[in-house]
């Protein structure tokens, strides 16, 4: 049963006039943005600062996570050949100094959409060099080579969230694996790269198992982390079985900071993509 929604987690909506342009100027280079498919809940605010997540490779995913608002991938769609020099045109357009991409898991693809990551990575290097780029990926089934594809691209943040503790992957995330997700981590760190991830609270986890999991994500080498209240994108969606008080996001932000981390988020609307330049570069 869903919990009563407390004040701390209710957030004002605002709608201007750049939001509507942002929006706009998505549409008409056919973009997609994880902030829409997921029904982020910072997605007024952001668009409103001329701040999007994309994501390319689709908007339907070939996974069942419980707690994603990302559709379902019925049936077999190539990646759009024109995405990434839309998604240039579009970080060009919008000025952004620093630039997020993420998809939706392509297990239907040979290579899990890794050449389609450096291809984007690539174009908007070509046309907006001095923007950083961070890849939030999927984990590609931890196939070395489809991930070597994405290193070669040499994008300035690699980030692979473990999204829960390793108790809720069955029933939460049961078509993927705790100790790929981990593995991914762990070869992007030992290939040189700046590495990211975040995790989600509210879905029935205990406190030891979060301390427990901060330290076995930061043992992979990881150097940044996010960490955010779940909450149920849509009906389909499993419910919240707690709200966690911002107190507590704060001992976790604390905890994580104490064992190394260079930097943490913690808070009810963070997410890994929401401010993310400001994690790295604080």
């Amino acid at each position: 049963m869903e919990q009563t929604i407390p004040l701390w987690v209710k957030k004002k909506v605002r709608v201007g006039k750049e939001y509507e342009r942002a929006r706009q100027m998505l549409k008409d280079l056919s973009i997609n943005t994880v902030c829409e498919s997921a029904v982020c809940p910072n997605i007024y605010e952001c668009f409103g600062k001329r701040y999007v997540s994309f994501m390319i490779l689709g908007n339907r995913c070939t996974r069942n996570c419980k707690f994603c608002g990302v559709s379902r991938l019925l049936r077999t769609e190539p990646p759009d050949e024109k995405e990434p020099e839309n998604v240039a045109t579009a970080v060009r357009q919008l000025g952004m100094q620093y630039a997020v991409i993420t998809s939706p898991s392509r297990d239907d693809l040979p290579d899990g959409g890794a050449e389609h990551y450096a291809r984007t990575t690539e174009k908007i290097r070509s046309v907006n060099p001095k923007t950083k780029i961070e890849l939030l990926i999927p984990d590609f089934r931890g196939d070395e080579t489809s991930l070597e594809k994405v290193f070669a691209s040499r994008p300035d943040v690699i980030s692979h969230n473990i999204d829960v503790v390793p108790s809720l992957y069955p029933s939460v995330r049961p078509l993927s694996s705790y100790e790929t997700s981990m593995s991914v981590l762990k070869m992007t760190k030992e290939n040189g790269f700046i590495t990211k991830s975040g995790i989600m609270l509210g879905l029935g986890e205990k406190k030891e198992e979060v301390l427990k999991l901060l330290q076995e994500i930061k043992e992979t080498g990881c150097e940044y982390l996010v960490i955010g209240q779940y909450l149920r994108p849509s009906k389909r969606s499993m419910p919240v079985k707690e709200f966690i008080h911002e107190d507590v996001f704060k001992e976790y932000e604390e905890a994580g900071k104490k064992i190394g981390f260079k930097n943490v988020f913690a808070g009810t609307f963070y997410r890994s993509s929401y401010m993310a330049e400001k994690l790295i570069l604080p």
